[in-house]
């Protein structure tokens, strides 16, 4: 088995710089890194070209976060300091040939990091790994087809095939494949969103019927409060702090829950105001609750308690009006909350009774209130009452469905909401599977899929014998890399749609294959044209994405070219009717087929082309729930509170400020103040002191589920502003320590943010 990067030798760590964490983001210091990025990787032409064309109406959508774009007048330079990171690896100048694979082996490849990985620039042609080599060799696209098609007619059922897709692919792209998935006979879907927010749509479709947020940017502008739990939009969503900006000089009071202080919450510096840009700054939160790991469902049971008292006390705390046209189950509520004691709340969320109180007020004297979430909220077992905890704050004031008021679950990858759109799920409802059916005269299987965890554990048991990846990095995004690594073993073939080299390409089935794609930059001319693909952001927005720049290699396919490629040797029944051709040939067709099986996509073709795209319907906005009860339901959860035990800590997995998702771009944590390693422990000060450890001690992770025990080891510790018992490490290298039976209770997502971990000081 390749070592796996969490093996460096403890000399890779001298480089680590420990300075102090920012008081801001953004800044000249944020355009200068963004240039660095993408001129230095790019070049000065292909980047001014790609960073000029990057969210703008006629060019092409950000490859990075899923913000939306302003719906009216937008800036030139309409990007973020992250934004420009993802363009230059993107748009990079340096490529992976034949001789790049006849240099070095899967196993050396294997001891480099991924951000070493994402270096090596853009693969210019397929590349096939078989039983036995060590190497990749070059294949040709018939061949590699041919060979995909051999191996999915060896299967002896359907399920045994599994079709994962990361947030980037297309609205186009994501169609297709998942209409693939089905001729061929599985619902065996699983995506990205199974590790992030899948909580966030259960959690939603329980409570107000649809899996989506429920506010637009002018909503967020127009809040007087804004709760902003579980998330870092400095690193994450950098252009969600403009927003922000702009809802604070309109008077909104902003919140920040998490238990790190993050520096794009305390203050942000536009770079496209002189003033900013030269140094000023405007303060974001006004008050920052420092809660324990997972401490948030404890904190909004007692913010709603507290609320309840307060209405008791003062009658229209509670909007009776709403709650009694709107609502139900708002008694069932009461009673539990009525029930809860007061000590065990505070005790479990980590802050003061003073501050539960004052959240409450904030509450109480806002008449528009937005609450915000990321995978602060979305990766602990108990995620899923969590979110419904915070609902039911929106219900008890009726702050949801009016102007400056409702949920925005702030998404990850940049059309990762599309994709479910679009049907890339493991279990669709039924309408959406005789809109196939009618479309297309196939037979959609009715037997729920896999999900991202199903999946592993199908792999690893032999039931899953083909995986087919569409973008992403499967083995470094999944939790409990070494089990997962195994899985994937066990396949006969894994094939990998990719841009970059990454390590799924490295720890691979039998026979592995890589078909390298256009990046979303890039120019896409098929028989009839010029192509454009849609997109759908955060906020339920469609709109159209042009690449503008000539491609990395010719011998590149675009998403959907390889998709129908691959959909023409799997699929061999005579009687379904689908032209892959003329799909590829012609998107127009495709987005015509979505339009005829998609409610919603009426006239897709004019209005996603259209300057800014258009809004899907959202009947949440008109106070429509589409739930079993045809009301809003209010959620009904016992407080479920992850304690370790004695001498263990309560570990969550971060991002650092260069990287998004699995792609590391540098080294450098800028915002927290760390250089050149990304092999740290953040830790409570009086925490290390207890037991005899100082800064930059090098320490071995063992991770504790169940009786099982998962170790990572040579890993720095750096004293940090977090909460007593808690400790917070990258990803994807912390993955490992992830268990993969630690889930979200309906969910099924990873609970990366609630692991209980031990810390050893590591000894040769």
């Amino acid at each position: 088995m390749p070592r796996r990067p969490a093996e460096n030798t403890p000399e890779a760590l001298e480089d680590l710089e420990i300075g102090k964490p920012c008081n801001k983001a953004g800044g000249v210091e944020a355009v200068y890194h963004a240039m660095r990025h993408a001129v230095g990787k790019a070049g000065v032409v292909r980047a001014k070209d790609s960073l000029t064309s990057l969210n703008q109406k006629s060019g092409f959508d950000c490859p990075s976060c899923a913000w939306p774009d302003p719906d009216g007048d937008r800036s030139r330079f309409e990007f973020c300091e992250n934004g420009a990171k993802a363009v230059a690896s993107e748009t990079t100048a340096a490529r992976i040939g034949p001789e790049f694979f006849e240099r070095h082996s899967v196993v050396e490849l294997s001891e480099h990091s991924d951000y070493w990985m994402d270096q090596q620039g853009r693969i210019t042609e397929p590349f096939v790994l078989r039983p036995g080599s060590d190497r990749y060799k070059h294949i040709s696209w018939e061949d590699a087809f041919q060979l995909v098609g051999q191996e999915f007619a060896s299967l002896q059922n359907p399920n045994e095939a599994i079709f994962y897709t990361s947030g980037r692919a297309s609205n186009e792209a994501a169609f297709l494949y998942q209409l693939l998935a089905r001729a061929w006979g599985t619902n065996n879907l699983p995506d990205c969103s199974n590790m992030c927010h899948e909580s966030s749509g259960l959690a939603l479709k329980q409570s107000i019927g649809i899996g989506k947020g429920t506010v637009t940017l002018q909503d967020l502008r127009e809040a007087e409060l804004i709760l902003v739990a579980g998330q870092n939009p400095g690193t994450n969503h950098p252009r969600m702090l403009s927003t922000l900006q702009q809802a604070k000089e309109n008077g909104a009071v902003i919140v920040s829950i998490n238990p790190l202080r993050e520096a794009g919450l305390v203050a942000f510096s536009h770079p496209q105001r002189l003033t900013q840009a030269l140094g000023a700054k405007t303060d974001l939160a006004d008050e920052f609750v420092r809660l324990k790991i997972n401490g948030d469902q404890a904190l909004f049971q007692g913010i709603g308690k507290r609320l309840l008292e307060m209405d008791s006390e003062k009658s229209g705390v509670v909007d009776l009006s709403f709650v009694s046209e709107f609502t139900d189950g708002f008694e069932s509520y009461k009673e539990k909350l009525e029930s809860l004691d007061w000590d065990r709340l505070i005790e479990a969320c980590g802050v003061s009774k003073e501050t539960v109180d004052r959240l409450a007020g904030l509450f109480a004297k806002s008449e528009k209130v937005i609450s915000c979430w990321a995978m602060g909220l979305t990766q602990h077992r108990n995620s899923v009452a969590t979110i419904r905890d915070l609902t039911n704050l929106h219900l008890l004031r009726g702050a949801i469905g009016k102007r400056g008021a409702g949920l925005c679950p702030v998404r990850g990858h940049s059309n990762v909401q599309g994709d479910r759109t679009m049907g890339i799920f493991e279990h669709m409802p039924e309408w959406f599977y005789q809109g196939l059916e009618r479309e297309f005269g196939i037979d959609c299987p009715r037997e729920a899929g896999v999900n991202a965890v199903g999946s592993i554990l199908d792999m690893k048991a032999n039931a899953g014998r083909i995986f087919v990846s569409l973008g992403g990095n499967f083995l470094s995004a999944t939790p409990d890399t070494e089990y997962t690594a195994d899985a994937l073993r066990n396949c006969r073939l894994t094939v990998q749609i990719s841009t970059k080299l990454n390590r799924s390409h490295l720890v691979a089935g039998k026979t592995a294959l890589i078909l390298p794609c256009l990046g979303r930059s890039e120019r896409d001319v098929q028989d009839s044209g010029e192509q454009w693909v849609s997109m759908e952001n955060s906020m339920g927005i469609v709109h159209s994405s042009s690449g503008q720049l000539e491609p990395a290699s010719p011998k590149l396919k675009s998403e959907v070219a390889i998709i129908c490629g691959l959909a023409k040797s799997i699929l061999t029944k005579a009687n379904i009717r689908i032209d892959w051709s003329n799909f590829e040939g012609d998107y127009s067709l495709i987005r015509s087929a979505i339009e005829r099986v998609v409610p919603g996509f009426e006239n897709y073709n004019i209005r996603a082309r259209q300057p800014g795209g258009y809004y899907l319907p959202n009947p949440v906005k008109e106070r429509q729930f589409e739930t079993d009860t045809g009301k809003a339901n209010f959620g009904v959860a016992d407080l479920d509170i992850e304690r370790p035990l004695v001498g263990r800590f309560l570990l969550m997995t971060i991002r650092s400020h260069d990287q998004f998702n699995t792609t590391v771009y540098g080294l450098d944590d800028r915002y927290r103040g760390i250089k050149g390693e990304r092999r740290v422990v953040f830790i409570n000060p009086e925490d290390m002191e207890k037991l005899s450890l100082k800064t930059f001690d090098i320490v071995d992770v063992h991770s504790h589920f169940k009786g099982e025990v998962r170790v990572t080891r040579k890993y720095r510790l750096v004293p940090y502003d977090i909460p007593a018992g808690c400790l917070a490490m990258y990803f994807p290298e912390a993955n490992t320590l992830v268990p993969i039976g630690h889930m979200a209770a309906g969910s099924e997502t990873p609970a990366s943010k609630s692991i209980q971990v031990e810390i050893r000081k590591h000894s040769v």
